[in-house]
């Protein structure tokens, strides 16, 4: 078939190479059922469906792979799987001892157990030891067994809450952080080096864990998680009348999550039946992102319905977490990420404060696109308060950096998008810990004749009323990476000098690393960021708007964050006019946008 994809002058060359590949996979070695289907695509003559799946190689990137499951050099399959696999194996005999090992871990996303043990069959073929879990896994979990078993990198197979038409794969170091500077760029080479899947190597599965080079893990790490959860509660294990209904989204926490609560007395926890059957084709949901209201419907209604004092939701890996509970008027409320993450900050802060065990070099990390109401209360309680790209990877580097010099005791990290974490023991978001947290937080106020509502207005009147909005343009395919890339280059070359009329007195571009004074034209470096796509303008009255193509989906993303002082003003009118003035400034930001 003749395809036209590509504007000359390259477009012939690129041409030849698209074709090249669509023949490739349509014989041996590849199995029949991807040979099968590229030639119906063939035989359809879908030439934008063949261009998308071919016309790139699905890019190892920084935190590993993403993409649409199916056949083709741009999608998740066994094979780039497997190619990806054999360049982090090549990494790994180069740099370290082979016997430390690589965890394996992943969620209930179609293929995903596939993937795993494909990655679990390849490490082994190339003699690393493999510890792999014997059931879908919350993503922190992974994260807590390369620490305590010493292993030296680990997999998780996940697209976190993407479309079920995703997968991913994601990549950790031997801290439990995902990989940075330098591994990320070494790995990277590595997979870049294969360049044909004959160069796998594989030996069968069963045989590897028959052989005892692939160990299967379950409870024995479970239990050791729960150990150390134990140890940094402020609770003891007891009894509590709180009613929790909880959803995992027919993701991983549907039996860990459970477990950790009734372990510590909140026994009278509601699964939201229908969503807790593990399932990748989430059925109940368009997304399955407690990020949005449609994916909490149920949860809502069961809450309604048994008189709930917490709604609590995870996503499919379980790193993610979302929350509802009861506002003044009595009815349920779905609080955002922001809010979440400075709740946990403030009761943590707060609690360690009351109880004498807030260590003077106690730091917050949150992510540059985070509410900065947790800056104000880290400096409230003295504490070091660092910023950081946006990825929960930023934050475990910190983490490992004041492990290894000791100039920071970590006390919370979080970001804006429904990840936080609460504990010292794992290295990435991690709902699991912040779900029992949460439910321990509620139990004190309770205790103490207080609502989560109460606690979250206190938080604002003490500190002043933050409000953010997110809002995301999905733009798939190649032509909407070309469209993102315009996007940010248009402002970044010509920045706008006003949004709502309110001149931009400050920009950060992050990606030329200068931070860049409008009224004077001063430039200064930024200093304490690495080099990222990200666009921030502060504008004189406090506001920000900060812009960047997402890292893990076909998406730009644009985060708005204003703010007011509260004395005697009522919360929630308030709230509603800082949340219509976030409103104006993304009709604005988009009508630039549109203009471009």
């Amino acid at each position: 078939m003749k395809l036209f994809v590509i504007d000359a002058p390259i477009g012939g060359i690129m041409e030849r190479v698209v074709n090249s590949r669509i023949e490739e996979w349509q014989k041996e070695p590849f199995d029949a059922e991807t040979i099968a289907e590229v030639k119906k695509l063939v035989e359809q003559n879908n030439v934008k469906e063949l261009t998308d799946r071919f016309y790139t190689i699905l890019e190892f990137g920084t935190g590993g792979l993403r993409g649409i499951i199916g056949a083709g050099t741009n999608r998740m399959n066994i094979y780039t799987v497997g190619m990806a696999t054999q360049g982090l194996a090549h990494y790994i005999l180069r740099q370290s001892d082979k016997n430390k090992g690589v965890v394996i871990a992943c969620d209930s996303r179609r293929m995903s157990d596939v993937f795993s043990r494909e990655a679990a069959s390849i490490l082994a073929a190339n003699g690393i030891a493999v510890y792999i879990f014997d059931d879908i896994m919350p993503t922190p979990l992974c994260s807590f067994a390369i620490r305590v078993l010493g292993a030296q990198s680990g997999i998780v197979v996940t697209a976190s809450h993407n479309p079920p038409e995703y997968n991913g794969y994601k990549v950790y170091w031997d801290d439990g952080g995902q990989i940075v500077s330098p591994h990320d760029g070494e790995i990277i080479e590595q997979v870049r080096e294969i360049k044909h899947i004959g160069e796998i190597q594989k030996i069968d599965y069963s045989e590897g864990v028959a052989a005892g080079k692939i160990a299967v893990i379950g409870d024995e790490i479970r239990q050791k998680y729960i150990e150390h959860l134990e140890k940094t509660a402020m609770r003891k294990k007891q009894g509590s009348d709180l009613t929790i209904v909880y959803t995992p989204l027919h993701g991983t926490g549907y039996r860990f999550i459970p477990a950790v609560l009734n372990h510590f007395g909140f026994t009278n926890l509601i699964p939201v039946r229908e969503q807790s059957v593990p399932d990748g084709n989430f059925p109940t949901v368009r997304s399955p992102n407690p990020e949005e209201a449609e994916a909490m419907k149920q949860a809502l209604q069961c809450a309604r319905e048994h008189n709930a004092d917490i709604i609590m939701a995870t996503d499919p890996d379980a790193d993610r977490m979302g929350i509802g509970f009861k506002g003044a008027d009595g009815s349920y409320q779905l609080i955002n990420g922001n809010q979440i993450g400075t709740m946990l900050e403030y009761y943590l802060l707060k609690r360690l404060r009351e109880e004498g065990k807030l260590p003077e070099n106690a730091s917050i990390i949150k992510t540059i696109v985070t509410t900065d109401l947790q800056e104000e209360i880290a400096k409230r309680y003295r504490c070091r308060i660092e910023n950081v790209l946006t990825g929960f990877k930023w934050i475990a580097a910190r983490m490992k950096e004041y492990e290894r010099t000791g100039e920071a005791t970590f006390i919370f990290g979080g970001e804006e998008s429904y990840g936080y974490l609460p504990v010292d023991f794992v290295r990435d978001k991690d709902a699991v810990s912040s779900c029992y947290f949460f439910a321990e937080m509620a139990d004190w106020l309770r205790e103490n004749n207080r609502t989560l509502n109460d606690f979250l207005n206190e938080i604002y009147r003490e500190f002043g009323l933050y409000c953010e909005g997110l809002h995301s343009l999905t733009l798939k395919g190649k032509e909407g990476m070309d469209r993102m890339k315009a996007i940010m280059n248009g402002f970044r070359t010509n920045p706008p000098d006003a949004f709502l009329d309110i001149p931009v007195a400050v920009i950060d571009d992050i990606q030329r690393l200068k931070r860049i004074d409008r009224q004077t034209g001063e430039e200064k470096t930024i200093d304490t960021l690495p080099s990222s796509d990200v666009l921030q303008f502060f504008l004189e009255d406090g506001s920000k708007i900060t812009m960047r193509p997402s890292g893990t989906e076909p998406k730009i993303k644009f985060y708005f964050s204003v703010h007011q002082e509260v004395e005697d003003d009522d919360i929630e009118i308030l709230q509603s006019n800082l949340e219509k003035k976030i409103d104006l400034l993304k009709e604005n930001l988009l009508e630039k946008v549109n203009a471009l």
